[in-house]
C-alpha cells in the first residue's frame, strides 16, 4: 500500500491494511521495521532499476538543496535516503537554526518560492514537537526543508520508520553515496 498508493506514514498504512484484511489484534500487525524491510524487498524484487532511478534523482535534487543551504548544517533523511520515496514524496532535509527567519531569507535571497507550514516530530523522551517547514518545487522533485534548534544535532528526532533519532548524511555523505552509485 505504501508503495502504490504512496503513503508515507507507517501507522496510517498499517491501520488501513488492517482494515482491510480484518485483523484486529495490534499484536498481530508489523512494526516499522518490518513494513520497511518489506518495502524495501518489493522495490527490489519488482522494480530495482525504476525505483534506483528515481533515488538518484531524489538524491541529486536533495544535494543542490543542501548546497543552497549549507550554511545551517543540511542533513537528508527520510525515505529518499533510504532508497524507498517516490518522486510524489520527495524529499526531506532537516536544517538546523534558531531562527527560522533565516532560512526565509536564504529562499528569498535565492528567488525560491516556498509554502509554509510546521512538521510534526517525535523525540527519545516521548515528546512532541512541531517545527517549522518550508516547502518547494525542484523542477517536479517536492523538497521540504524542516528546521530544527542548533541544539537538536545532539539530540535529533525520531525517524517515522525505524523510530531512532534520524542523524541523516550530511553534503559530503550524499556526494560520497553518489559517487558511489556512479553518478
Amino acid at each position: 500500500m505504501m508503495r502504490e498508493q504512496g503513503l508515507i506514514e507507517p501507522d496510517r498504512a498499517r491501520r488501513k491494511a488492517a482494515q482491510r484484511l480484518g485483523i484486529d489484534n495490534k499484536r498481530c500487525w508489523p512494526d516499522n521495521a518490518e513494513i520497511q524491510e518489506a518495502l524495501e524487498s518489493e522495490y527490489r524484487l519488482f522494480e530495482p532499476e525504476a525505483q534506483q532511478h528515481v533515488t538518484t534523482r531524489l538524491r541529486e535534487q536533495a544535494l543542490a538543496a543542501m548546497k543552497t543551504f549549507a550554511d545551517f548544517d543540511p542533513r537528508l533523511v527520510g525515505q529518499s535516503l533510504s532508497g524507498t520515496a517516490s518522486l510524489e514524496q520527495g524529499v526531506r532535509v532537516h536544517l538546523f537554526a534558531d531562527d527560522p527567519r533565516e532560512i526565509v531569507f536564504r529562499l528569498i535571497d535565492k528567488g525560491i518560492p516556498w509554502q509554509e507550514g510546521d512538521a510534526q516530530q517525535r523525540y527519545a523522551d516521548g515528546t512532541r514537537q512541531a517545527h517549522p517547514s518550508f516547502a518547494f518545487m525542484a523542477g517536479e522533485v517536492p523538497i521540504e526543508l524542516v528546521v530544527l534548534p542548533a541544539r537538536d544535532r545532539q539530540n535529533p528526532p525520531l525517524g517515522a520508520i525505524s523510530e531512532r533519532p534520524e542523524r541523516g548524511l550530511n553534503t559530503r555523505a550524499v556526494e560520497q553515496l553518489l559517487a558511489d552509485e556512479g553518478h
